[in-house]
């Protein structure tokens, strides 16, 4: 804990930053911590990187460097570097130092666009789950039709699981929704084939039948399709995560391909171009609804400790949304409040 000293410590979250993750490292960390820090204006930061690429680019952004103290390392992680190496060799690297500033009590979360495996893999073992998990999830939010959002998890942490994996996971995201969409009683749903209960794999329709005869922090509503996530049928979406991460890159497909289409559509001819001009705010607005940077950031939800994942290839305005959804979390208590709600699924008989 010695590189606390001469931090500000009044402020009220410290966010552990692993500058050297993702693809271009500081150069979207530091603008991107930046960002978040007008939005969190009692925000603070620890800065785990290559000190001499980390303090020119802190320059330029002096409330940041005021918010910040740095800590250098020249190791980190690398993209395509395997998790089982990596949990070998990854002492002393930017990635591990600022997951363990969370464990040693010196940040309330980490915040990293590095390697997603490694990421998951130092984080469980650093971090260690909350006592009564069996498993992580991955956890993220999509838009909707409406004005909302939707939580979704797993989105790939755990590719088998069993029913009551699931219920867990309908408890993560019910917490994790009570404190993003700011909903009492959030809506809970299972992702399946359909909605009649006589579908779907053995360990989802275990799942809905154990959701639906206990008490949760929030409304079990049954069975949930693809479609719904989008729809905004429910606040959250549950799923193992094989079926999860697929239609999670279904998701961001089709974005990308609408993006594409649209753009094609309205640089089509002059009267395309003209019809796009005077339809400008109502584009413009459409525009940040659905910039997925805007909802960037996978949470490891069910660890003693809150881990955001950033995008790889983010920007600053993508990696300070992953920022923010730390900063959310840590203010709001995220972990002590699922820890009373896991004893309370103990308590209903289920370990």
């Amino acid at each position: 804990m010695t590189f606390l000293r001469g931090m500000d410590l009044s402020r009220n979250i410290i966010i552990a930053l692993d500058v050297m993750g993702g693809d271009t490292g500081p150069e979207s960390v530091i603008p991107g911590a930046a960002l978040a820090l007008e939005a969190h204006p009692d925000l603070a930061f620890i800065l785990f990187g290559d000190e001499g690429k980390v303090r020119p680019l802190l320059d330029k952004y002096p409330a940041l460097k005021g918010a910040s103290t740095v800590v250098h390392t020249d190791k980190k992680i690398l993209s395509d570097d395997k998790p089982s190496a990596i949990l070998r060799a990854s002492k002393g690297t930017s990635m591990r130092l600022a997951i363990e500033a969370v464990k040693e009590g010196c940040a309330d979360a980490v915040v990293s666009a590095g390697n997603t495996g490694a990421l998951m893999a130092l984080a469980k073992t650093v971090l260690r789950p909350i006592a009564g998990i069996h498993r992580p999830a991955l956890a993220s939010v999509f838009p909707t039709h409406g004005a909302g959002d939707t939580v979704m998890l797993d989105l790939g942490a755990n590719v088998l699981v069993d029913a009551e994996n699931l219920v867990q996971f309908a408890v993560l995201g019910a917490v994790f929704a009570k404190l993003h969409k700011g909903v009492e009683t959030p809506s809970v749903g299972l992702l399946n084939v359909g909605s009649e209960e006589i579908k779907g794999p053995d360990h989802v329709r275990g799942a809905g039948k154990i959701l639906a005869d206990i008490d949760i922090p929030g409304e079990y509503c049954g069975f949930v399709e693809g479609n719904d996530i989008t729809k905004g049928s429910v606040d959250v979406v549950v799923s193992d995560g094989y079926a999860g991460n697929i239609a999670l890159k279904a998701v961001e497909g089709v974005g990308s391909m609408a993006n594409h289409l649209f753009k094609d559509a309205l640089t089509s001819g002059p009267l395309a171009i003209l019809g796009g001009m005077l339809a400008y705010s109502a584009l413009k607005k459409l525009k940040v609804k659905l910039d997925p940077r805007r909802y960037n950031g996978g949470v490891f939800l069910g660890l003693n400790g809150l881990c955001v994942k950033s995008h790889g290839g983010c920007d600053a305005l993508a990696f300070s949304s992953a920022v923010n959804l730390a900063a959310e979390l840590a203010e709001q208590g995220y972990i002590e409040k699922v820890g009373r709600e896991i004893e309370h699924l103990a308590e209903q008989g289920l370990s």
